[in-house]
């Protein structure tokens, strides 16, 4: 069956910086993260720390390696983020047996009580971004967003 070809939704001639999807979200991913900054000071941690912490949370004895790709991190800013997250006692660090230069990671019983305490801040942060939206717009484009990051996915993996 022939597909009819569409012409491409974006040219130069109709690109402007300001309406790019990628400016959009890198500015609302920005706002966001400076609003969850100042909710999260009253914790003592920042929202790149949350996103750490809830990584070790979900995956309980990963590496720094695994965090890096997770959260899209390079190797030095793992590594001194997961310094200041050991030092506020957060995380502790379980060298291998096997690798010396391995190390699993585990959150503490502080990061724990810290990690249970972070759904009420992400949704009192998300409440205000999203006023004045419906439970179906929200939907919507949690579906527009998540197909994005798929062709996003296959396109890093080259096909």
């Amino acid at each position: 069956m022939n597909q009819i070809a569409t012409p491409p939704l974006f040219s130069a001639e109709n690109y402007r910086i300001e309406e790019s999807f990628g400016f959009l979200i890198n500015a609302v991913r920005a706002r966001m993260m400076a609003v969850m900054d100042r909710e999260l000071t009253s914790l003592g941690i920042t929202s790149a720390q949350w996103a750490v912490l809830v990584q070790v949370a979900d995956t309980p004895g990963c590496t720094a390696a695994t965090l890096c790709r997770r959260v899209h991190y390079d190797t030095g800013s793992m590594t001194r983020m997961l310094d200041r997250l050991e030092e506020k006692g957060l995380i502790r660090r379980a060298r291998s047996d096997h690798d010396r230069r391995a190390a699993y990671l585990y959150l503490t019983e502080q990061g724990q009580d810290i990690h249970a305490r972070l759904p009420e801040y992400a949704a009192r942060v998300l409440n205000a971004h999203f006023e004045g939206f419906t439970a179906d717009e929200v939907n919507t484009l949690r579906s527009l967003l998540n197909r994005m990051l798929r062709n996003a996915e296959r396109l890093s993996d080259g096909n």
